[in-house]
């Protein structure tokens, strides 16, 4: 069975509050689309389309996003009375699957994606951050993964700010810290895969970041190997990354945009 694809959608993203008062951060528009559609749309390119969307702050929104999704984006006929819809040039995306978990409103990355243990029945999933956006290779850093055999993948990026540092023998991880003053090297992209036995290091409780004791414990028990990426990577914690990467898009030159 394919990994479903775990996206964490639940945070504030303070540091974009002109943006975020009004709605979460994954529905902040890149060309008209939200950062999340695009995340979608590189996992689905590579054939992974069965989501589960980890929603805390104005989830309601993200919700209501997809459930209006095709109508939204396609012409259609209403029929008043009955109320029946016929839908024209339906999207690409009809196949994709999508759990919507409500996670809590304050929790933290750890403690969702340990309350969505329950929606993952295969050995292996993926997870990624609601607001990064790569040009990765799905399938390789997959292929990569299953070639180790340790618990967790984390894929390693060339920063544009400071995240978390990764220390790194070979391909695997020794070492990871959060956020440590980097001047050089590979910090933390987001866009894992683990083993299901990962869910052993989480904790449901609102104060478990995924970034502190489950990946430092991971690291310390030889159980995570990095994925080195030396192509693009961008993260949208600002309005001028988010300016940056709608310059990218009307520009034509995405470097994310991988599918037709």
């Amino acid at each position: 069975m394919k990994p479903k694809v775990v996206i964490l959608c639940g945070g504030r993203g303070t540091r974009m509050e002109e943006e975020t008062e009004f709605r979460p951060k994954p529905l902040v528009e890149i060309g008209g689309r939200p950062i999340l559609w695009h995340i979608m749309k590189t996992y689905a390119y590579y054939g992974f389309d069965d989501f589960i969307l980890c929603l805390g702050y104005k989830g309601r929104m993200i919700k209501e996003y997809f459930l209006n999704y095709e109508m939204m984006n396609s012409d259609f006929t209403l029929t008043l009375g009955s109320n029946h819809i016929k839908i024209y040039n339906r999207s690409d995306e009809k196949n994709w699957k999508i759990t919507f978990a409500d996670t809590g409103e304050t929790a933290q990355t750890g403690a969702r994606i340990k309350r969505i243990e329950k929606y993952i029945n295969e050995e292996l999933f993926m997870l990624t951050y609601g607001d990064g956006l790569s040009d990765i290779n799905i399938r390789k850093l997959l292929e990569f993964h299953k070639s180790h055999g340790k618990i967790g993948t984390i894929s390693g990026v060339h920063p544009s700010s400071r995240f978390g540092e990764l220390v790194v023998s070979g391909n695997e991880v020794v070492k990871f810290g959060e956020k440590p003053q980097v001047k050089e090297g590979f910090v933390n992209g987001g866009f894992f895969v683990f083993h299901r036995k990962f869910f052993n290091y989480l904790r449901e409780d609102d104060d478990c970041f995924l970034e502190k004791e489950p990946l430092e414990n991971l690291a310390k028990d030889g159980q995570l190997e990095a994925y080195l990426h030396t192509g693009f990577w961008q993260c949208m914690d600002t309005r001028r990354e988010r300016d940056i990467l709608n310059n990218l898009w009307n520009s034509g030159k995405a470097p994310w945009k991988v599918w037709k």
